[in-house]
């Protein structure tokens, strides 16, 4: 708050003086000036405006009584204009309608001519120091104002924070559940290799030795499918490892471009049968990655083949290869029916599918590959008019055991 009391600088102060008597007008110039203040004069509304325009002055002391536009509409304009510069009207009449006509109009006061010479400092001067008060007042207010606004602002950005940081634990989580999963799934795989594979060897080897001694071609059938079957159980064993456990690798340099090419192209058959419309686009400036290339063909292979499956009536294939400065970024985009919100967290599990055939170790498998390359998978989109995989692996890679 401001003292109402403190001092006055007169020196910094423009009081503007309006009336139509020049003798009024010659009177408050000189006792005004005597006390230090800068005084400007006007013999009408018109100059006086045009001074208020050009002199911004901190007071105006206003005729009521004047030719062409009265004080009354004066007042009204320079509050509405100018509403930092406070007015005091001069008024030889004094009725109380007058008086209450003025301060609804906008005057902090109003003095009676004629008046003494004493009077009109106190009067003017109180009235100042009120406005210095309610100047400062708006300033504060201005500042409140202002710094409410960094405050929302700065919650605001800390509500996103914490909200990205919220996100960032949350997918920390899932990669820590999801390596869980998988490191148990390989003590689960080498389990079930050592014990199934044993006496799943030990059928095979039978069952040939009867095929051997068979020339009934009906029975012979019957034992290519048991043979067949035996070759499922061991395939689905090997993948069952392979999601679990890298098997052994060798790190060459690998064009990706070429690579996903030429998965493209063993697919063919399938997309030309299905009428799948495939595109590849590349941004050309995708250096070499060092990595297994059987690795990085189980990559592109699992997911053309979950596209392809989504799109049994035809669609569009539209993959995409683009250097992200670290990264390599894979984008692989089907336009099928999307997968469920409440299948996505789950979709790289190990044993999940919604297809009605197969393992469900094809984006495990994925999975565990781009993180031994210290890379990412995610959904970067999925609704009814398709899903797009992102896979991002580094340049330069760590490679895991």
């Amino acid at each position: 708050m401001v003292n109402m009391s403190s001092q006055i600088n007169r020196a910094q102060t423009t009081i503007l003086v309006i009336d139509d008597e020049e003798s009024i007008l010659n009177l408050v110039s000189i006792i005004l000036s005597n006390r230090g203040y800068n005084v400007a004069k006007a013999c009408d509304a018109k100059t006086g405006l045009e001074l208020i325009d050009s002199l911004n002055p901190s007071l105006v002391l206003l005729d009521y009584m004047m030719p062409l536009v009265d004080g009354l509409e004066t007042l009204k304009t320079i509050r509405r204009e100018y509403p930092d510069i406070y007015v005091i009207m001069f008024t030889g009449k004094g009725s109380e309608e007058i008086a209450v006509e003025l301060m609804k109009a906008g005057a902090s006061d109003y003095i009676l001519k004629p008046f003494s010479n004493q009077n009109l400092v106190e009067r003017l001067e109180n009235v100042l120091k009120i406005r210095a008060v309610e100047l400062k007042n708006r300033e504060l207010i201005a500042e409140k104002e202002e710094l409410l606004h960094e405050i929302r602002a700065w919650n605001h950005e800390l509500e996103q924070r914490i909200e990205k940081e919220a996100e960032a634990l949350k997918r920390a989580h899932a990669e820590v559940v999801q390596s869980q999963k998988l490191a148990t799934l390989g003590y689960l795989a080498a389990g079930m290799a050592h014990e199934i594979r044993n006496p799943l060897n030990s059928i095979s080897l039978f069952v040939q030795l009867i095929k051997e001694g068979l020339d009934d071609q009906e029975k012979l059938e019957y034992v290519e499918k048991i043979l067949k079957e035996i070759d499922r159980v061991d395939s689905t064993l090997r993948n069952l490892l392979d999601t679990a456990k890298r098997p052994r690798y060798e790190l060459t340099e690998v064009d990706i471009e070429k690579l996903i090419r030429q998965a493209l192209k063993e697919f063919l058959p399938q997309t030309d049968s299905q009428k799948i419309n495939v595109t590849f686009t590349s941004d050309g400036s995708t250096p070499m990655l060092k990595a297994d290339p059987s690795e990085l063909e189980q990559i592109f292979t699992n997911l053309l083949l979950n596209a392809i499956h989504e799109m049994p009536d035809g669609g569009e294939l539209k993959v995409s290869l683009r250097n992200e400065g670290e990264n390599l970024g894979i984008l692989v985009s089907d336009s099928g029916k999307g997968i469920r919100k409440e299948n996505l967290p789950n979709i790289f599990d190990p044993f999940f599918t919604t297809k009605n055939r197969g393992t469900g170790l094809g984006l495990s498998v994925v999975l565990r590959i781009v993180n031994n390359y210290g890379g990412k998978i995610e959904v970067a989109h999925t609704d009814d008019k398709g899903t797009t995989f992102l896979v991002r692996l580094p340049f330069a890679n760590n490679i895991l055991n």
